[in-house]
């Protein structure tokens, strides 16, 4: 069974190079300010440019206004939008509308009740992601290096198709993805050597174990 696998928070060529070297499928552009992984919109529309058709470009925001929005998509040709903040089920309608684009909805998940409330998101958005909830005293809502308990993804009947994210690494990404049953995974701080700096070694690495493990499913 194929997994997909999204490379986020890049923000120069040489890593972008390597994730799709690597056969990535998604590469997300992180536009929340607050991030260390946050590139620059003119940044970004210059990355995105070079990515082959069949690499998608996804621009992860946090609550962004529309004029956020707009001011990005100005610049960079995105194929997907992550919203990665509180944004409510009309606020994902309001963002595809606006954007034309399909949205990613991430949810936190620290118990059962995490993955069951996604429901209220079926039919507005497009894809899930479920990601660690962060710690309280957490400066962003995630990219904190956590993971949660992946054998409640087991659980989840939903048809959104979804994204496994939250601390996932080389080391554990093949165990990831057999306890939970994703189809997709999403890493950012798994393939940093500090927070913000990526690593085309831990990129490619990552790929492989992640690629290798979806095939012997």
């Amino acid at each position: 069974m194929k997994t997909s696998v999204k490379i986020c928070g890049l923000s120069d060529a040489r890593n972008v190079a390597a994730a799709v070297e690597g056969g990535a499928a998604f590469i997300g552009f992180n536009f929340f300010r607050r991030s260390p992984r946050y590139v620059s919109a003119e940044t970004a529309g210059e990355l995105v440019n070079e990515l082959p058709r069949h690499v998608t470009a996804v621009g992860l925001f946090v609550n962004p206004t529309d004029a956020e929005l707009e001011t990005v998509l100005a610049h960079v040709r995105l194929g997907m939008i992550q919203l990665h903040g509180s944004e409510t089920p009309d606020r994902v309608d309001k963002v595809r509308l606006l954007s034309g684009l399909p949205v990613i909805k991430a949810l936190g998940v620290a118990s059962a009740r995490d993955i069951h409330a996604a429901q209220l998101y079926e039919n507005h958005a497009d894809w899930l992601l479920f990601d660690a909830k962060p710690p309280k005293d957490a400066t962003r809502p995630g990219g904190n290096a956590i993971a949660f308990d992946w054998t409640l993804l087991k659980g989840f009947t939903g048809k959104t198709p979804w994204l496994l994210a939250g601390g996932l690494t080389r080391a554990n990404v093949a165990a990831a993805i057999k306890s939970s049953g994703a189809r997709a995974v999403d890493v950012s701080s798994g393939i940093e050597t500090s927070p913000g700096v990526k690593s085309p070694a831990k990129i490619r690495a990552f790929l492989k174990a992640a690629l290798t493990a979806a095939r012997s499913k």
